[in-house]
């Protein structure tokens, strides 16, 4: 059961795992002002999912990105205490895009899937795994962006299966608000189908047990099939979905 301090201890450690520039408190909203490719890390969200409307708090956030040359961008779960919110976005133009899952889990969950030997952790990537988010299949500008968000914060952990010494999967753990997280799931086209991201989530999940967590939350796109059949085999549920809010033709990419 999510309790309202989940809300806002999943929000803040959100943020916390992508270090952005900048982060205000406005109003009850947590103001992440950064760049890259990373839309969490550019958006304001609020920490609660019974939040009134104010279009003070409003106005004040779209000028704290325009301050900073950033475009203003939101991110508003579909809860019905956040409706008043979501109507006086749309009145100023912004629409919503990217529905997300924010999934929770245990960490028992996480290993009860690994077919293998758990992922090896480490406190920094080394160039091969980040060559995994460089590989074919992505987009080489925005996986050089998610590596410089992902190593920003120094309590992000790094997990990796390899062969031959080569990274072949690899994903990011990081752990605070008395909860541990998952981020930055990749696996290199060819080895896709193998069995080797439930093993990097074994080892992300045996790193977060070692510091005394067990729940563990990720978000994943709805539209991700395969990411969702993962979690789902590893007892995630859905806690909440959320959608994007920006302004049509000014996506904060």
């Amino acid at each position: 059961m999510i309790e309202p301090r989940d809300v806002e201890a999943i929000e803040r450690a959100t943020i916390a795992a992508l270090s952005p520039e900048a982060v205000l408190e406005i109003g009850g909203w947590l103001v992440a002002l950064g760049a890259g490719a990373a839309r969490r890390s550019k958006s304001a969200v609020p920490l609660s999912h019974d939040l009134a409307a104010d279009a003070a708090s409003l106005d004040a956030i779209a000028v704290a990105y325009a301050e900073r040359g950033l475009t203003p961008g939101f991110r508003v779960a579909d809860a019905p205490g956040l409706q008043g919110v979501r109507d006086a976005l749309a009145a100023r133009g912004y629409r919503p895009e990217q529905p997300t899952l924010v999934k929770v889990g245990a960490t028992a969950g996480m290993r009860a899937i690994c077919g293998g030997a758990p992922a090896e952790v480490t406190d920094t990537p080394d160039e091969s795994w980040k060559a995994v988010f460089l590989g074919p299949g992505f987009d080489p500008a925005d996986g050089a962006s998610r590596i410089e968000l992902l190593t920003r914060s120094g309590e992000n952990r790094f997990g990796a299966v390899r062969e031959a010494g080569a990274a072949l999967a690899v994903g990011v753990g990081s752990f605070g608000d008395g909860w541990a997280s998952v981020h930055g799931m990749r696996t290199a086209a060819e080895r896709r189908g193998q069995g080797l991201a439930a093993r990097v989530l074994a080892g992300l999940a045996a790193t977060a047990e070692a510091r005394g967590l067990t729940r563990v939350f990720l978000q994943v796109e709805e539209p991700n099939a395969p990411a969702r059949a993962l979690y789902r085999r590893a007892e995630f549920r859905p806690a909440w979905r959320y959608f994007y809010w920006a302004k049509e033709g000014a996506r904060a990419d």
